[in-house]
């Protein structure tokens, strides 16, 4: 290939041939006949797309070399010049096709470049000179700043002998001298040519504690979202769990079932061998009604209690007796004796009795612990304890017919077990078990000493005669109906303040004041005499001396320490008996 693209050939038999060039195919002239007509360019061998292979009668399209833009601050480079074609000799000038080459943007403030010129056509030998088709450049944007740079010249089309137009075939500077930019690889009529890579700016480099902020932003929000989440959610399964009661049946912790059997020396031990022993009383008769406690001496069906219990009864009055398995049993009056405060009742065709076994009064001790059993306010079966407060507590207890006839003389066993109405004539054991008094009274808050304590109920001072004054009474109402009482034999001023109980001047009943032959005489006693002591014990009123008097037995001898015109003498006697009436 020479670069020089021949006309079309004229028609031999047309007059003026010579320097005629033919109209080519695209303006509708046909080809003369039996000439292989030839395109105005040579074939594409890399038939690149869009065009592909030009036809036969289609000149090549323009192609268009794109300029790269270049770097910011370099000046924009002039582009190749285009080649200009010879006219070859006797052929007409035929332009070149125009090559349009993008025009480059100038850079802001810098005034746009000449365009570029069009080539021009060197007409041939006998040819008309035929002016090529121009030739655009579209000229590459220059960066900011710099000038617009000159765009290249067109290339001019030689004319040869003979009418043809000659195409200058480009150098080798031509041909090989790439075209810059990226658009070069697209060039369908170029020579490969190594294309320089493409320029990238240099990456940025982050910030890092910018990255670790980020990615602590992003941690602790995804912590919130976690926690507002379960906190959603929880609470919703905490609604549910409250109004539906849990996921199934609510069920506490609970201890397993244990063997119901207690140690013997325990309170519950205690109560379970006591309570079958003792009964509940309820009494009525002469319009008036109570209810008290009382507990089994015998397996013949005698139980002890308090007189003032049976008092209601009277002579003619109604006693029902519960016992602990519910049992109930009409009782009778056997003997009582309201200056002991006791009593005895009998129930008969019960079968099965266990009598509660009884202590000895004089080994209890001051501490001990002791339980007490009754029916406070008609509640059967009520078990309390505590210890023994005091001994020898000398408390009077009734006295509401005031003639003196019902005022009880305890020389009780204190406790704090809580005793209160209904408690009365029930037992007092204790730690083995045993009988050791009988609840008799307590203090009330109101300062008074009363057998049922009122309504007030205890305050932690309550009294029990000791069992064995209680054993002694019982014995003699079961066999005699009645019990005797120890006596000295004297009268007492009741109303003497000092310390110690003194002989009255006067007898009470008009009679002397030391019974004649009694065993106060007997010990030489006169009236005026004041006793301080009974077998070396305090005595500090006359209620007192009766207290200790009667916590012995008819026939027992005591000692008694007195004073007479200021001197003290001590005396030895037998206490008498009287039937108690």
């Amino acid at each position: 290939m020479t670069g020089t693209v021949p006309a079309p050939a004229a028609d031999a038999s047309a007059p003026g041939a010579t320097g005629s060039v033919s109209a080519p195919a695209s303006h509708g002239a046909p080809p003369p006949a039996g000439e292989q007509p030839k395109p105005l360019h040579d074939p594409d061998p890399y038939s690149t797309p869009p065009y592909g292979e030009p036809g036969p009668w289609a000149p090549a399209p323009p192609v268009q070399h794109p300029a790269a833009t270049p770097a910011h601050g370099v000046p924009m480079g002039a582009p190749p010049s285009a080649p200009e074609a010879a006219p070859g000799p006797g052929a007409p000038s035929v332009p070149a096709p125009p090559v349009q080459h993008p025009a480059a943007t100038p850079a802001h403030g810098v005034p746009m470049g000449a365009p570029p010129s069009a080539p021009e056509a060197v007409p041939g030998a006998g040819a008309p000179s035929v002016p090529a088709p121009s030739v655009q450049h579209l000229a590459a944007t220059p960066a900011h700043g710099v000038p617009m740079g000159a765009p290249p010249a067109a290339p001019e089309a030689a004319s040869e002998p003979g009418g043809h137009a000659t195409v200058p075939e480009p150098g080798p500077a031509a041909q090989d001298a790439p075209v810059a930019g990226p658009w070069a690889r697209y060039d369908p009529w170029a020579a490969p040519t190594a294309v320089a890579p493409l320029q990238q700016a240099d990456p940025v480099e982050e910030d890092v504690k910018r990255r670790r902020g980020r990615r602590r932003r992003a941690l602790v929000g995804g912590a919130l979202v976690i926690a507002l989440v379960s906190g959603v959610a929880g609470g919703v399964v905490g609604v549910q769990l409250e109004r539906n009661g849990g996921i199934g049946a609510v069920e506490l912790p609970q201890a397993g079932v244990e063997a119901p059997d207690r140690d013997p020396d325990s309170v519950a031990g205690i109560a379970a061998q006591a309570l079958p022993s003792v009964v509940t009383l309820h009494v009525s008769g002469g319009g008036k009604a109570g209810t008290g406690t009382g507990f089994v001496l015998d397996d013949r069906g005698h139980i002890l209690t308090n007189d003032h219990v049976v008092e209601p009864a009277g002579k003619n009055g109604d006693i029902t007796v519960t016992f602990h398995s519910g049992d109930t049993a009409e009782a009778t009056v056997v003997g009582r004796d309201s200056g002991y405060d006791l009593a005895v009742v009998r129930v008969k065709g019960v079968r099965g009795l266990t009598p509660l076994p009884l202590g000895n009064s004089d080994n209890v001790q001051v501490g001990d612990p002791v339980v007490a059993i009754g029916a406070p306010f008609d509640l059967a079966g009520t078990v309390t304890s505590g210890i023994i407060s005091a001994r020898e507590r000398p408390i009077t207890a009734g006295g509401e017919d005031g003639d003196g006839s019902d005022v009880s003389y305890v020389d009780a066993l204190q406790t704090d077990a809580p005793i209160n109405p209904g408690n009365s004539g029930g037992p007092l054991l204790d730690g083995k078990g045993r009988v050791v008094g009988i609840n008799s009274a307590i203090r009330s808050a109101d300062g008074g000493l009363d057998p049922e304590g009122g309504q007030s109920g205890s305050i932690g001072l309550g009294f029990a005669i000791p069992i064995n004054q209680g054993k002694r009474v019982a014995e003699e109402l079961i066999e005699h109906g009645k019990a005797a009482h120890p006596v000295i034999g004297i009268t007492l001023d009741m109303a003497y303040s000092g310390d110690g109980a003194r002989v009255a001047a006067e007898g009470g009943d008009g009679g002397p004041p030391v019974s004649t032959g009694g065993p106060g005489a007997k010990a030489g006693i006169r009236p005026g005499d004041v006793i301080t002591e009974v077998d070396g014990r305090p005595v500090r009123s006359g209620e007192e001396l009766i207290v200790k008097t009667r916590a012995h037995r008819p026939g027992d001898r005591l000692e008694l320490t007195l004073e007479r015109n200021g001197e003290e003498r001590t005396v030895s006697l037998v206490l008498g008996s009287s039937d108690g009436d």
